[in-house]
């Protein structure tokens, strides 16, 4: 039991000393005798110098016309809003080909392998995007989306005013290749540049937006399938999207840590006022944090070659248990089928009784479960863990078993029935799916660790476009090969369902750990770790009886 002299005791040593974490996990202490005031006031000094060379040409060259407000929440917003609002882009090209096809197919007659390249190669551009990633990102975060912008709008026109297959097959790898920049840009433009309390939540939405976009994409088919060459108007709605994105850019600021990594000491101050009160002295103590971590970061730059971070990834133990994990854990994703569940999900409802008009109404219906199931993954799965998260590959194994189901119902005879159970089933599983994916970005972020969080990253995106490629360029055949319901219950849903397994044994609980103690998780043995998840399965039967 604690006295109250203790508390007094523990309270005085609070104050004595300034703890705080940065954003790779450890922490960064400063004793007493740190004069917090004095430091901030050698940044401020560069912050006022930098500002002196400030015009009109200085801004436009850093593509930024600055905005400022006396409520700095509202900049945050604005920044965080904005950039996770880009996932509508990757939301609405990922479905918009569902409902486009239909009219394409009149205008263009591609073959059904021409038809699989159609779909599959926004996927295999953006394994070329998630590739370009790092090479790009040395100019900067936000140019990075801007590049990417600048791509989907290339794209859209492409894609709009293509006279052949050829064309529309160079527009569609475009599309891919902004999706791989923007999916692994826009995460970590808002996650350095957001207060940490924010940072989940927002970092989250962009996953939400996503789904909204894939919504959205499936509204935009809707309302122009009747209108004549319509599927040009849908492929070429992108280019309005990311147009607004890209004016929207050009009055957000760089990343400040990006730019205290760089050396710009005194533009990284100017940027962060704008994003924090810097008169509360947490906000000098973050400041000063960011400038350390930034500095630490540069001599590990000097010191360590890209090559030998890409050795130890698959030569340390520790190493190579989180990339099996991560690519684990992206690959139970990706091969459940979702990529190809939505690129021809209005063909899935043509074939269970639709017509073609309305199987483009109904495609909402499971473009509207997964934006709903993401919602609950955002708000509720650092509640719960990420074992019990990953647990959703149960829900969306049944409604693939539902959705399988559905296609053995006659439907000359029970109409009725095969398009209830089929519904039902794509519903439970798109919405499980959308909670799940929440798991997709989180799991492999948070098990690397800082030497090879790059490289670990880097894998585990290409390698979740890579999927989406194979699953949606191999649909046509593998439901020829296998039936609709082989497909989806025996190959989509043997997945999910040897999946769940390793989840129970294999999965590691990463929900309120910092990434030294993820780091000691990882050191130890796989099969020891199962041994311990195996313990715990067996403890809750025994108190369940």
């Amino acid at each position: 039991m604690f006295t109250t002299d203790s508390n007094e005791k523990s309270s005085e040593l609070r104050e004595e000393k300034v703890q705080f974490e940065h954003d790779e996990g450890s922490s960064v202490e400063l004793g007493a005798n740190f004069d917090v005031d004095t430091e901030f006031k050698k940044y401020q000094e560069m912050g006022a110098e930098q500002k002196q060379q400030g015009s009109f040409l200085t801004n436009l060259k850093r593509m930024e016309f600055p905005l400022d407000f006396e409520n700095k929440m509202i900049m945050v917003w604005l920044l965080g809003g904005f950039a996770a609002a880009g996932g509508i882009l990757s939301g609405v090209d990922q479905s918009i080909i569902s409902s486009a096809a239909l009219g394409l197919t009149d205008d263009l007659h591609p073959s059904t392998s021409e038809n699989s390249l159609i779909s599959a190669l926004v996927p295999l551009g953006a394994v070329a995007g998630s590739l370009s990633i790092t090479p790009i990102s040395k100019f900067g975060r936000k140019t990075l989306l801007m590049i990417s912008c600048l791509i989907y709008t290339v794209a859209g026109l492409v894609c709009g005013l293509a006279p052949n297959i050829g064309a529309l097959y160079a527009g569609r790898f475009l599309l891919g290749l902004a999706i791989g920049q923007e999916g692994g840009g826009v995460g970590v433009y808002i996650a350095e540049s957001v207060p940490s309390r924010f940072r989940g939540s927002v970092v989250g939405a962009y996953q939400f937006f996503i789904a909204f976009g894939e919504v959205l994409g499936f509204a935009i088919g809707a309302m122009f399938i009747d209108v004549h060459d319509g599927w040009r108007y849908m492929l070429g709605s992108s280019l309005v999207f990311s147009t607004i994105l890209l004016i929207g850019l050009f009055f957000l600021p760089e990343s400040p840590r990006f730019l205290a990594v760089n050396g710009k000491f005194g533009e990284a101050y100017n940027v962060f006022c704008r994003l924090r009160d810097v008169s509360l002295r947490e906000y000098k103590i973050e400041f000063i944090q960011l400038v350390q971590a930034a500095e630490r970061e540069r001599e590990v730059r000097l010191t360590h070659s890209k090559s030998k971070a890409w050795i130890e990834l698959f030569t340390v133990p520790r190493n190579r248990r989180a990339l099996v994990y991560g690519v684990i854990m992206i690959s139970l994703g990706q091969l459940t089928g979702i990529n190809a569940v939505m690129y021809y999900l209005s063909n899935l409802m043509g074939q269970i009784g639709f017509s073609p008009k309305n199987s483009v109404f109904m495609s909402l219906v499971g473009g509207a479960a997964l934006m709903f199931g993401t919602i609950p993954g955002v708000l509720y799965m650092d509640r719960f863990g990420r074992r019990v998260w990953g647990y959703n590959l149960v829900g969306f194994f049944i409604g693939l078993v539902l959705v399988g189901v559905g296609y053995l119902i006659p439907l000359d005879t029970h109409l009725a029935a095969a398009e209830g159970v089929y519904l039902t089933g794509l519903i439970l599983y798109m919405g499980f799916f959308g909670s799940y994916a929440c798991l997709t970005w989180v799991v492999p972020s948070e098990s690397f660790s800082i030497g090879t969080r790059s490289q670990g990253m880097t894998i585990c995106s290409a390698l979740l476009y890579l999927w989406a490629f194979v699953v949606t360029y191999n649909f046509n055949r593998m439901k020829v090969a296998m039936t609709y319901t082989g497909l989806t219950i025996g190959f989509y849903g043997g997945i999910a369902f040897l999946g769940f397994f390793y989840q129970l044994f294999f999965m590691y609980e990463t929900r309120n750990k910092t990434l030294e103690e993820i780091d000691e998780l990882f050191e130890k043995p796989t099969m020891e770790h199962a041994k311990d998840n195996i313990r715990g399965v067996l403890r809750f039967w025994h108190l369940k009886k």
